[in-house]
Formats: C-alpha cells, structure tokens, sequence
C-alpha cells in the first residue's frame, strides 16, 4: 500500500462526495426551478427525462473518450461542469438557458459517473480488497449534505442562484485540486491469447466486452435504480395518501432511507470481505424485497417507515457491488465495462417513477410496490454474478499491476 494510492483513494472519495452534493441540489430545488422558470406541469416531465437520456449519452461516450484519454481526465474535467451547470441552472431566466444548463449537466454527470466508478474499480483492484462501497458511502454523505443545503436556501427563502453559488464556489477549485491525487490502476497490455489492445486498458473474448455475461449484471442494475427512484419518487406521497401520514412525517421516509443507505455502505466493505460479494448481495436483495414487503402491507404510517428504513439497508450495496463486479468479470476491459454498465443506472431510474406512477393510478399504490419487490428478488437469483473471477494470466500466474498517478 502506498501514499499514492492512499491519497487517489481520499480524493475519489471526495469526488463522490461533491456529486452527491450537487444532484441533492438539483433534484430537491426542482419545484424552484419549475417556478423560476415557468414551466408547465406538462413540460416538466419532459425536462425530468431529458437529464437521465443525456446523461446516458454521456457514458456512452465515456465508453470511446477512454480508449484515448485516463479515466482520471475524464472525471477532472467533467466535474467542474457538472458544478457549473447547476449553477447556470439556477442563475437564467429563459426557458432556453435551463435546457441548456440541463442539457449540459446531463451529459456532463454521464461522463462523471461513469469515470468515476472506473477510477473505483482500478483502485479496488490496486488495493486487492473492497473499497467500493466507501465511495458510495460518500456520495450517500454528499447527498445528505446537498439536501440540507437546500433546505436552509429554501427555508431563507434564497434565490437558486445565491443558495448555489457559495458551494460551487467551493466544491469547483477544491475538486480540481483534488485531481492531482486522483490513480488510474491499469492493467498493462497483454497477448492477443488474453484478448488485450495493446494500450494497457485490455479487452475481453475477442478485443469486446461480452455483452451476454455482463447482461445479469445490467439487470441487476435496473432492478437496484428502479427500486431506488420509488422510493425517491413516491415515498412522501406514499406515505401520506396511502398510509395517512402528515405532511411533516410524509418527508421522513426519503430521510430515512438516506441515512440507512449511508450507514449501510459505511460498514459495506466490511462485509463483502468477511462473507464475500455473493453473500452480501444476495441479503441485501432479500432485506430490500422485505422493505418493500412491509411497505406494500402497512397499516399505518410509522411501519412504514420501517419499510424504507429496510429498503435503504438493503438497495445500498447493489449498486456499489455491480459496479465492482463488472470490474472482475472483464480485468482487461474494466473502464468499457462499468461505461457500459452505468447506462443501466439512468434506466432504472428513467423506468421506475412511471411504472410504479401508472400501476398505482390503474391498480392500488400498494400493489405498485409489490413490482419493484419482485424484481429486487430476481436480483437475488442474479447472486451468482458478484462472484470473484481471478484477475490471471494463461497458465495461472498473477498478472502485474500498475499505478498511474492522474
């Protein structure tokens, strides 16, 4: 172990920690923004897909930027303006310059994302155990964080701009300080026999990532975000038309579910290295399907939230894991593979709120969360897929790492 990879593992961490911050901004002021800008109830679901659509975009070009350029100048340069675009966001006035603004952070958090999970991956392999989930951990912090930034400028009544500028003002030069520190682990090139590219980030059956093993795992990926974005989408309103809670209480589920979903990847790695990535996956699919469980057959408010206290203690480590499988079943092709794997995230999330919005309005809202339970357990069969692969060369001998400073 090395400063170097000590210190690539504090500044990524703290990347994630200033995503989370800024999409808290973004998504938690959207009724400010709406207001701001005047836009119609109909037009704001168009802007709502337009983000997740790009940002899928942006991975998908993340996927051809790596071949020429280190993940680490991707997220470097994709960061500020992600920072930057939140704040355009909320410093226009015409319709036109929140599309802008939106399309802009858009594709820049495609690219962000993705890179960033790429630098988690290399630095996971680099450390030999898991890491991963302390980085999700920390955007989970971010996003406590950016919430309650939100809410002080909402209840002082700021204007969007004014309550985002201070932070942007900070998070954009203390992250691209932070880039200095940033390490790409690479594997160096090898024999077309183990399927390499010759530029040290190799490929898998033939010079491609195979899309038939990594599809368990883009599955997996949709089920975990469709399963997040209900709870996101429709806990308040749950809560209170479904169980008759408050208004006030109706804004403790989402709360909750943070706050679980934070300790959950705190003490995550801890787990997946005592009983192993399968075991841990395998549970959390099973605590998250009982959450949904006893959120679909509450009888009242306060069970729940006990419900979406069990679905943040499950859903936390799906996501975090994926991506670190993916890592292990294409050693050679790791940076393609958490690309491609990352635009399952913005589906998941793209199919989640109107699925569980149209069951409820056809059948019951109860009913409607009897779906994501379901495929939260399909996940579960999906176990199987977190399993380590060992990262070799033919005849069985361990292939050579490398550290690159970003």
């Amino acid at each position: 172990m090395t400063d170097a990879l000590r210190h690539g593992r504090a500044s990524l961490a703290f990347s994630f920690f200033a995503q989370g911050v800024a999409f808290a901004l973004l998504v938690t002021r959207i009724p400010a923004l709406q207001d701001r800008y005047g836009v119609s109830d109909a037009l704001l679901p168009v802007f709502l897909a337009a983000v997740p659509i790009l940002a899928g975009a942006g991975s998908v070009t993340a996927e051809q930027l790596v071949k020429r350029v280190r993940p680490s100048g991707l997220l470097r340069w994709s960061q500020p303006v992600v920072l930057l675009s939140l704040l355009g966001a909320g410093a226009g006035d015409r319709m036109v310059e929140l599309a802008v603004a939106l399309a802009a952070f858009g594709l820049a958090v495609g690219v962000l994302d993705a890179s960033m999970n790429m630098l988690g991956v290399s630095l996971q392999r680099a450390y030999g155990r898991s890491i991963m989930l302390g980085f999700h951990a920390a955007y989970s912090l971010g996003g406590i964080v950016g919430a309650s930034l939100a809410w002080a400028g909402a209840y002082g009544q700021l204007a969007l701009w004014v309550a985002y500028l201070p932070v942007v003002a900070v998070l954009v030069p203390a992250v691209l300080v932070g880039s200095r520190w940033y390490v790409d682990e690479r594997a160096p090139a090898v024999s077309e026999e183990t399927g390499g590219d010759g530029n040290g980030y190799g490929t898998h059956e033939g010079g491609t990532v195979a899309l038939r093993l990594l599809l368990p795992l883009c599955l997996v990926m949709t089920f975990a975000y469709i399963g997040d974005s209900t709870v996101s989408n429709w806990s308040a309103k749950y809560l209170q038309d479904t169980l008759g809670g408050s208004e006030q209480l109706a804004t403790v589920p989402y709360n909750v579910y943070m706050v679980t979903t934070l300790l959950g990847r705190t003490v995550g790695d801890f787990g997946v290295r005592r009983f192993g990535a399968v075991a841990v996956v395998r549970l959390g699919a099973l605590v998250a399907a009982l959450g949904f469980a006893v959120v679909a057959g509450a009888p009242g408010a306060w069970v729940g939230i006990l419900g979406f206290t069990f679905l943040g203690m499950g859903l936390c480590v799906l996501v975090p894991q994926t991506f670190a499988a993916a890592g292990r079943l294409f050693p050679g092709a790791s940076d393609a593979a958490v690309a491609r794997l990352n635009i399952f995230n913005y589906v998941g999330f793209l199919i989640g709120s109107p699925l569980v919005g149209a069951l409820g309005d056809a059948w019951s809202y109860r009913g409607a969360m009897l779906v994501p339970m379901g495929l939260v357990l399909v996940t579960a069969l999906y176990a199987g897929s977190f399993a380590p692969r060992p990262d070799r060369y033919r005849g069985g001998h361990e292939r050579p790492r490398t550290a690159d400073v970003g």
